[in-house]
């Protein structure tokens, strides 16, 4: 499966890599494995910020995941040159801010791993861990880190 290719039929273009927002470079490969740093949902100046629970609705959650595995995308697409590089998606890791009784942080995450599964196929095909959390940095409600084989 051309990753460019499923996305292309989804309707959706790489957005620009968001810059670093520390002292970290965004992708680091050791040996066959690519690690990433933490991308949020923010796309340009389109910007989200709130928690689960008061802000934002499951549904409006896993649009955040989708949002943040895009950045991801694009950010691995700068580092690699070409997402077909990618052999397999080996772990997604996903924090989920929320109210204290919000509990639903998988269901958010389901969002972001739906989209790695139908741009990748099997190779899409993760392990996932689903955190929450009382806050993210600039009060993003989601925040994504992958680690992919090449």
């Amino acid at each position: 499966m051309n990753v460019y290719e499923a996305l292309k039929a989804k309707g959706l273009v790489l957005p620009p890599p968001p810059p670093p927002g520390g002292l970290y470079v965004p992708v680091r490969r050791v040996g066959r494995l690519v690690y990433t740093a933490g991308c949020g949902p923010n796309i340009g100046s389109d910007v989200l910020a709130g928690k689960l629970g008061v802000e934002f609705s499951v549904d409006q959650g896993q649009d955040a995941a989708r949002r943040c595995v895009m950045n991801l995308l694009s950010v691995l697409h700068a580092h690699l040159g070409n997402l077909n590089r990618i052999k397999s998606v080996v772990k997604l890791l996903g924090f989920v801010a929320g109210t204290a009784d919000f509990s639903q942080q998988p269901e958010v995450m389901n969002g972001a791993s739906q989209l790695l599964n139908e741009v990748f196929g099997d190779k899409g095909r993760h392990a996932r861990s689903a955190i929450g959390t009382n806050a993210l940095p600039g009060n993003i409600p989601v925040e994504i880190e992958l680690i992919c084989e090449l």
